[in-house]
């Protein structure tokens, strides 16, 4: 069995103070892996990613990156190895498209090390490879809701970490740029990264992922292979919503109805 990258070890997470979204998280995550996680708003999903990420304490259990407990790791360290990208971006002093992308190499400096070419070229390749590698120069002051995203993809590429966090990566995204970008991580997935990805839309984790975790909100929680749990019931008692499954082109397709 290949190494596991990380891992949730009976972790459960409470907001206001006694209400329990998830229960006895169990969660390992391999390379190679693409796991989607659903669920409704307010299920914890964002809160599981944060958590996943070191970024808050869960209320039980632990989180281990490549063995070591998280919260016991130094940030730089967690950073070169987790990256997460934010579900809504927080709008910062304007500086040029490159720069921005720049800043995913940090954790890979030393304290007041500049970037160095190689750091400039892993940037451009990584514009280019969503699709904005004529961007560089531009002010991030000028791009559209959908460019920046991109650029925060394009930035988190750049740190080349072994998971991939993705909160709604879809988000301001067109149709076509949504695809091309979920295309580009999971490439990252099948070249021995892992990618986590929370997701709305449950045609589109049937088309990407093949490990999915459910989250209903209530403590608990499914985790499994897509092809068992990306089926109508199982996503109707998700979404307290009836989910009909088809097929179009070949691809399954999962719609409320």
């Amino acid at each position: 069995m290949s190494r596991v990258l990380l891992q949730a070890e009976a972790v459960t997470l409470r907001v206001g103070g006694d209400r329990e979204l998830v229960a006895a998280l169990d969660l390992a995550v391999r390379p190679g892996a693409f796991v989607a996680v659903l669920g409704r708003n307010g299920t914890g999903k964002s809160l599981t990613l944060h958590t996943l990420a070191g970024l808050r304490f869960p209320s039980g259990g632990r989180v281990r990156l490549d063995g070591h407990d998280v919260d016991r790791m130094a940030r730089r360290d967690v950073a070169r190895r987790v990256g997460l990208l934010l579900q809504d971006l927080e709008p910062g002093w304007p500086t040029t498209v490159l720069e921005s992308v720049l800043v995913g190499r940090h954790p890979h400096l030393a304290p007041w090390q500049w970037e160095h070419e190689n750091d400039r070229r892993i940037a451009l390749a990584m514009l280019a490879r969503v699709g904005l590698g004529a961007f560089g120069a531009r002010s991030t002051a000028t791009l559209s809701g959908g460019e920046q995203r991109r650029v925060a993809m394009a930035s988190l590429l750049a740190q080349q970490p072994d998971v991939y966090l993705l909160d709604e990566p879809m988000n301001h995204l067109d149709p076509h740029h949504q695809f091309a970008v979920l295309d580009v991580f999971r490439e990252r997935a099948h070249a021995g990264q892992a990618v986590v990805a929370t997701l709305h839309d449950p045609t589109v984790a049937a088309r990407y992922a093949d490990e999915v975790l459910l989250l209903h909100g209530d403590g608990r929680w499914q985790a499994g292979p897509a092809d068992e749990l990306l089926r109508p019931e199982p996503l109707s008692e998700l979404y307290l919503t009836r989910v009909v499954e088809s097929c179009v082109d070949g691809r399954r397709v999962l719609v409320p109805v």
